[in-house]
């Protein structure tokens, strides 16, 4: 049996707090998730939580980079089975909104987020994965001449800050399930209008 270094123990520590953050953080809030939660549920002491993230702030933010992360490689994931760059940036979208019904990822990324981290950070770390995406697609449906030249960069912040609205819509509606159809057809006309 081998034994692992310390780095990997490491490795394993943190990847079992930030799971059990974006947990409880996406179950219960920031406000009413504490670093003690945290590390119970972990299986692991406070002090390791401190160790490993300095404190609450830092574990927030490790679970809503872990957030964005995932519904980027899920829009990856979705955008690449489609038959074109245009069917690709549409549906990429409308999987985007789906994920805002995901009750962990709207607490953490839609409601939470903003306010613990700040706009700032936000979208700094949004630019690295989310955005970034959206951007990548409308590059694509450029080059496959369906969008025309201009200001890329700011069409996809522009039409990511809305998806970002539509995020939130459903976060506060009271059946966000069936809001979502409405929303994202609203979203697919808004995206349609970036066509040639």
């Amino acid at each position: 049996m081998t034994r692992r270094t310390q780095a990997e123990r490491s490795d394993t520590t943190t990847a079992q707090l930030i799971a059990t953050a974006q947990r409880l953080f996406g179950a219960d809030g920031y406000a009413a998730t504490s670093i003690d939660a945290v590390a119970a549920a972990a299986g692991v002491t406070k002090g390791a939580v401190y160790h490993h993230f300095g404190g609450k702030t830092a574990l927030f933010r490790a679970a809503f980079v872990r957030e964005q992360e995932e519904i980027a490689a899920t829009v990856e994931r979705v955008a690449f089975q489609q038959s074109d760059a245009w069917a690709a940036l549409r549906h990429g979208c409308r999987t985007f909104l789906e994920h805002c019904l995901d009750p962990g990822f709207r607490q953490i990324v839609i409601l939470d987020g903003p306010s613990v981290l700040g706009w700032e950070t936000v979208r700094e770390i949004e630019y690295g994965h989310t955005l970034r995406v959206l951007l990548d697609g409308m590059r694509l449906a450029r080059a496959d001449g369906l969008i025309a030249d201009g200001n890329l960069p700011a069409r996809a912040q522009l039409v990511f800050g809305a998806l970002c609205e539509g995020g939130m819509l459903l976060a506060r509606a009271d059946d966000p399930v069936a809001e979502l159809p409405s929303l994202a057809a609203e979203a697919d006309r808004l995206l349609g209008a970036l066509r040639i």
